[in-house]
């Protein structure tokens, strides 16, 4: 049995809180630091809670200490309310805290991006996705995992209306045979394969999964 400490930012969201469920479930990890800018109802002996200014960082940046870092922050354009304010909260907000944590000694860095990230995308979401998938992968972590999901199976209760409709047509057309590289994933799924290679030791430093090999993993 490990002794680990996970560092977790986006604990609020329908990945993240999957993620905590099972970070505070595993016993690999005997302590879980969480950064949020909300607070988190969830109470467990193990489980450090800090509301955070993600703007201002460097008020709290020794505090970000131990051994995985698992990032799952992410925002809607109307949710955020434009596009600046997205990319603050999408890139930078993940990207100063990754830079942090590997300066802090972090070995492991394991992100939640998005299927088509592309720094080179003419559209603006996949294009800052990509940005910041490239970005990371310069830190000094000894791992890096990017995940690159398809479409997500949210919890009931964190459904979009669109993404419930999504969600059953490529369920209808995935049973034809079609658009398989797009099948949804349950997000308790994907926060189950992100611990899991939190504790691989892969030979090279930056491994990316896109949808297909998440399933393998």
């Amino acid at each position: 049995m490990k002794s680990l400490t996970a560092i977790l930012i986006g604990a609020t969201g329908a990945t993240g809180s999957e993620v905590l469920n099972q970070l505070l479930l595993d016993a690999n990890f005997s302590k879980v630091l969480v950064f949020s800018r909300r607070p988190i109802v969830a109470v467990h002996p193990k489980l450090e809670v800090h509301v955070v200014n993600f703007e201002e960082i460097s008020n709290w940046s020794n505090l970000i200490q131990g051994d995985v870092l698992f990032s799952a922050v992410g925002t809607t354009l109307k949710v955020a309310g434009s596009k600046s304010n997205q990319f603050k909260i999408d890139y930078t907000f993940q990207y100063e805290t990754a830079k942090v944590a590997s300066e802090n000694g972090v070995g492991v860095y394991v992100l939640v991006s998005s299927y088509g990230a592309n720094e080179k995308s003419g559209l603006f979401y996949p294009r800052m996705k990509g940005l910041l998938d490239k970005a990371v992968q310069d830190l000094n972590f000894k791992q890096v995992h990017i995940f690159r999901p398809g479409i997500l199976g949210r919890q009931t209760e964190k459904l979009r209306p669109l993404e419930r409709v999504s969600i059953a047509i490529i369920n209808r057309l995935n049973k034809l045979g079609l658009f398989l590289s797009q099948r949804p994933m349950p997000v308790a799924l994907l926060a189950q394969k992100m611990l899991m290679v939190s504790s691989l030791i892969s030979p090279n430093k930056t491994n990316i999964y896109s949808l297909d090999k998440i399933f393998e993993i």
